[in-house]
Parts: C-alpha cells; structure tokens; sequence
C-alpha cells in the first residue's frame, strides 16, 4: 500500500522528492504521540485525586424528570414554582 501521495511506507530513506510529505508525516505522528500522552496523564491525574464530580450521574431532581417523556398536553393547570437547588 502507498502513503500520502504515493510516498512508499516503511522506508528508512526516501527520496527526496518525499521530504515534504516525511516532515508532515513525522510532524503528524509526533503530534499524535503528545496528545496520548496527555490524554494518559488526564486519567492518571483524575485517578490520583479523586475529586468529586462535577455533575453527579443521579437524575435531577427537577420537574421535567418527574413525568414520562414526551410529557402528556396540557401536563399543569399552572405553571409550577422553579426553585434553585444549590
């Protein structure tokens, strides 16, 4: 199989008529290999601290969670009283 613009893969010299695409492979790949590494580095550090989540995973305790989906017409008489949780 051939590469980006039919540059061979696998070779341990290429032309040079292939340096632009290696420097954009090779600029590619090492852009790839930072972003594994810090993507392993968020679950480490999420793993070490143990902090609390952000947004817990138990439903709201709002009113739209209180009925069946999609909720019936005419659901309240009157619109019902929001109040914060916090």
């Amino acid at each position: 199989f051939l590469g980006l613009a039919g540059m061979p893969r696998r070779y341990s010299d290429f032309p040079d008529s292939y340096l632009t695409w290696n420097i954009v492979s090779s600029l590619g790949s090492t852009i790839s290999l930072f972003a594994i590494l810090y993507f392993l580095f968020i679950i480490w550090e999420s793993m070490i601290t143990q902090r609390t989540p952000a947004f817990p995973m138990q439903l709201s305790s709002s009113i739209e969670w209180y009925h069946t989906l999609p909720p019936a017409e005419h659901t309240y008489a009157e619109l019902p009283l929001l109040t914060n949780n916090f």
